[in-house]
């Protein structure tokens, strides 16, 4: 019904007050499971018994132990280290590059500098890890060793995106199995109350999201 052609009736459609609860009920279930399921997803942990171990160097130095206990654990025939440059700090410890740091750390800890070998990374403007898997293929090309399948350690929720970025650069040819030691820098389960596991968890959704789309 129109009135002087300037008011127009028209018939709308509503949630009830009992459409609205549901509808907030289940919008803060799915809300809730995401907060609790994005953490275990991002941080896969799915070691295939590879041949070859490989740490991100950039991993703090907490877990560099743990990284030498799954080393003695498992039957890897070597250790490699990756890593880009070093943000600061060279000159003083000698180091030039996270890979570096990295094996010095596990020398100083007792392994075998003939069971280990350091793949630097080079500086890059974006992609950081799918460069550390492109440098890692092209050792194992120049190795002469025949690996069929590596294991990667890293930290936390960087794992699957981590696992994504070694496959792409390694190609068909090796299998890729993840490692996701625990972030000591704040509890995964309930990493939504520190700035540190918020901030964790949204970097590396946000990365994933892009690696997954791009790669």
């Amino acid at each position: 019904m129109r009135y002087l052609g300037l008011i127009q009736k028209k018939e709308r459609w509503g949630l009830t007050v009992s459409g609205f609860l549901l509808v907030t009920f289940l919008s803060i279930s799915i809300f809730a499971a995401a907060m609790v399921g994005i953490h275990p997803f991002l941080s896969a942990n799915n070691p295939v018994g590879g041949e070859v171990l490989v740490m991100e160097g950039w991993m703090p130095d907490k877990l560099v132990e743990k990284v030498i206990e799954i080393f003695k654990s498992g039957s890897y025939r070597r250790i490699v280290t990756t890593g880009g440059p070093l943000a600061h700090g060279s000159y003083l410890v000698g180091y030039n590059n996270y890979a570096e740091v990295a094996a010095g750390s596990l020398r100083k800890l007792g392994i075998d500098p003939h069971l280990l070998s350091v793949v630097p990374v080079p500086k890059v403007e974006r992609d950081n890890t799918y460069a550390a898997g492109v440098s890692f293929g092209k050792w194992l090309q120049q190795s002469g060793m025949a690996v069929r399948s590596v294991d990667i350690c890293t930290m936390g929720c960087h794992a699957r995106r981590t696992r994504l970025l070694f496959e792409e650069a390694l190609g068909d040819d090796v299998k890729v199995g993840i490692i996701a030691l625990e972030d000591p820098n704040y509890d995964p389960e309930i990493w939504w109350k520190t700035s540190n596991g918020v901030r964790a968890v949204v970097k590396e959704t946000v990365a994933y999201v892009y690696a997954k789309i791009f790669f």
